[in-house]
């Protein structure tokens, strides 16, 4: 079991070297392997695909820590942890949002963030209560669509501006109402 986390890890390095240096339509199975050292079988034993390398890397780098901190109830952690994780590994990052198609990068996220938003409401023991609309499902979804495409922006535009600070932006965002939001409060 633990040559096989090794070899995984070994791979999805190599998937991340090779984003780096060149388009993700052009890298194949056989330079992942090759990179890694392994022979092309040793890959499918592991991955089904490229794009299952990328949702491995992004749920080990970014969501595996982040469901810690929701098991504890730490909502705003969490969150605060997935903007900084983003920052750090930017340059893997801000390629990788470019990559599209069925389980592209806005797909991984979003999947990740309704699970995670889900995670949250079981946690606290709440359901929302109201028409069958505002189902903690459809909460979650909503949640996860607006950070999804607040990290895709951010990384889009090169991070120009610090976790920290987007952080605070999408609380604030999130606590506010569009009215108070166009009225400037």
């Amino acid at each position: 079991m633990s040559q096989k986390k090794n070899v995984k890890e070994l791979l999805a390095e190599s998937f991340k070297e090779l984003l780096l240096e060149c388009a993700f339509e052009k890298i194949t199975i056989k330079m992942i392997t090759d990179r890694a050292g392994v022979i092309r079988p040793t890959f499918y034993n592991h991955f089904a695909d490229k794009y299952e390398v990328l949702e491995w890397i992004c749920y080990t780098d970014i969501f595996e820590a982040a469901r810690m901190l929701i098991n504890t109830d730490m909502l705003a952690e969490a969150v605060k942890l997935l903007f900084t994780k983003l920052e750090v590994h930017k340059d893997f990052y801000t390629r990788a949002v470019k990559i599209e198609g069925q389980n592209a990068f806005e797909e991984i996220f979003y999947q990740h963030l309704v699970e995670l938003f889900e995670e949250s409401f079981k946690i606290k023991g709440k359901e929302i209560k109201g028409h069958n609309l505002l189902t903690n499902h459809n909460v979650s979804q909503y949640y996860a669509k607006g950070l999804t495409f607040l990290i895709q922006q951010w990384l889009l535009a090169g991070l120009p501006v610090e976790a920290k600070e987007v952080t605070k932006s999408y609380y604030d965002l999130m606590s506010h109402s569009l009215e108070e939001i166009i009225e400037g409060n």
